[in-house]
């Protein structure tokens, strides 16, 4: 009996890779809410994840291309969303509406 292995799309793979890993998704979701965020208010957002974790997450994030980091007049850094993260708006979108139509409050505690 022979058996044949499934091999998933490289780009798939690496695509999960990033939405897949803990924080990003929740960090991707902020950025596209409440657009440009200062590292503070991230983190007062993503509240569970520390602040290292989260340093790194956004290293991450914006070596894949999906977030950049500016610097604000007054020197501070800001993250945003570059035109690749903003093409998961749709994606997201519909993981909202999947969790809504199958998870209830009781169930995410």
């Amino acid at each position: 009996m022979s058996t044949t292995k499934c091999k998933l799309c490289p780009k798939f793979e690496k695509t999960f890779g990033i939405l897949g890993k803990k924080w990003n998704g929740l960090i991707i979701d902020v950025l596209l809410t409440e657009g440009s965020q200062r590292f503070k208010d991230l983190a007062l957002k993503v509240d569970k994840c520390s602040d290292r974790v989260l340093v790194e997450r956004l290293r991450e994030l914006q070596d894949d291309g999906l977030i950049s980091r500016q610097i604000a007049a007054d020197g501070r850094p800001t993250y945003q969303l570059t035109q690749q993260g903003e093409d998961l708006r749709p994606i997201m979108s519909e993981i909202h509406s999947w969790a809504e139509k199958w998870f209830s409050l009781a169930d995410c505690r």
